[in-house]
């Protein structure tokens, strides 16, 4: 199997390393390993889903405040002509 470095892992996935250290130490990359002090992540590794928030949570967030500045006929874009 190919390993990667987290550098590589991190610009192939558009984070930060440090964020790819986390996903390691917390198991959420199948096959990562630690060797000494450095991870190495294999080379077909998915990116792990963001966990903050479910994508699910995020939809539904935002149809609700879409309907809600439609009720109060908001406007739902920014308007940058001041």
């Amino acid at each position: 199997m190919d390993y990667i470095s987290v550098k590589e892992a991190a610009e192939k996935w558009g984070i930060t390393g440090r964020m790819v250290n986390y996903h390691c130490a917390s198991g959420r990359i199948e096959g990562a390993q630690k060797i000494g002090n450095m991870w190495v992540v294999p080379k077909d590794a998915v990116k792990p889903a963001d966990g903050r928030r479910k994508q699910a949570e995020k939809a539904d967030h935002f149809v609700k405040r879409v309907k809600g500045d439609r009720k109060q006929n908001k406007s739902t874009h920014i308007n940058n002509n001041k």
